[in-house]
């Protein structure tokens, strides 16, 4: 673990950065308030500081008071090393945001003492900054797959159709579902179906720009945002996503599978407007389009659906309803 050491006093300096490397500390140095606060700013900061009260530059309460303004993470515990013994500088020490107040002269086995405190407070804090991360995951991740969630997925796009709004550009929305699936699950089980749904999410992850997102909606269903993407843009995504799905070989055990899928897409602009629900239920009736035409395509809302209702309609499958909402859509 890092402790950060601010003295300004050579000597007392060496003293104590030769009695911390002794206990098994990783010593930062530091000469005055300046170079202490620097010490703290980056990523890898020290977990633990002794300053002292009384230094060139910032003091020690300075530092720790510009400390806990930042309320960086993970938590630096601070003590402050100081020759005042009156009870309003230790109230005034603490005040400022030190942990601990150890007045001069002191012996090395309370500071000892003092800092293996401070360690077990920060490895504490740290444990609790793991489980806040880990429930954090848990509620906007989907669990088999790894992407964002359904929640995740509409917070994600209603935020982003707003920026898009603000900026008069274009938002699109594709959804994806695996073609056939149900068949997947009957004839192999779901832990194989479990598998394709994965590998089937690194592909579809492994296509799009680091920005966009694509996240489990339901079932074998994926829904992907792309900022700022018109709809030739979203066109030639989706034609991406479609070619990498078909084309990625499965291995599942002893079984290779290969699996399509269909795609819809909804476009939102100045144009058509920047309606959440309004473009999911769109790009949804696109993609049931995109099922009933034949699978392993992809239909835009808008323009690709008289192209597909055509296709439907010399099929004897029967009138598609206008979205999967209101009837079961193909697998």
């Amino acid at each position: 673990m890092k402790v950060l050491l601010a003295e300004d006093a050579r000597f007392a300096r060496h003293l104590l950065q030769g009695a911390l490397a002794g206990w098994g500390y990783e010593v930062i140095l530091a000469e005055d308030g300046e170079q202490a606060w620097r010490a703290m700013q980056g990523p890898d900061a020290p977990s633990i500081a002794l300053l002292d009260w009384m230094m060139p530059g910032l003091d020690g309460l300075q530092v720790c008071r510009k400390v806990r303004e930042a309320a960086r993470e993970p938590y630096t515990y601070i003590i402050l090393l100081t020759g005042r013994d009156r009870q309003e500088d230790v109230v005034e020490g603490l005040a400022a945001g030190a942990d601990d107040y150890l007045r001069k002269p002191f012996d090395n086995l309370e500071l000892e003492a003092r800092i293996r405190t401070g360690r077990r407070i920060v490895e504490l804090h740290g444990q609790l900054i793991a489980a806040r991360e880990a429930l954090r995951e848990q509620a906007t991740t989907d669990p088999l797959t790894g992407l964002a969630n359904r929640r995740t997925i509409l917070e994600t796009l209603g935020k982003e159709l707003e920026r898009c709004r603000r900026s008069d550009t274009a938002c699109a929305v594709v959804f994806v579902d695996l073609d056939h699936f149900k068949q997947v699950n009957d004839t192999h089980g779901h832990s194989v179906g479990d598998e394709v749904l994965r590998q089937a999410a690194s592909t579809m992850r492994l296509i799009l720009r680091p920005y966009d997102l694509v996240g489990r909606y339901g079932g074998e269903e994926f829904v992907v945002v792309l900022a700022g993407c018109d709809t030739a843009g979203a066109r030639a995504a989706a034609e991406r996503l479609r070619a990498s799905v078909a084309g990625t070989a499965i291995a599942v055990g002893g079984l290779v599978l290969r699996v399509t899928c269909s795609l819809g897409i909804a476009v939102g602009d100045s144009g058509t407007g920047w309606d959440r629900d309004r473009l999911l239920n769109a790009a949804d009736a696109a993609l049931y389009r995109a099922k009933r035409a034949g699978r392993n395509r992809i239909v835009v809302a808008g323009e690709d659906e008289e192209a597909a209702a055509s296709t439907v309609e010399a099929k004897p499958a029967g009138p598609a309803p206008a979205s999967r909402r209101r009837g079961p859509r193909p697998g």
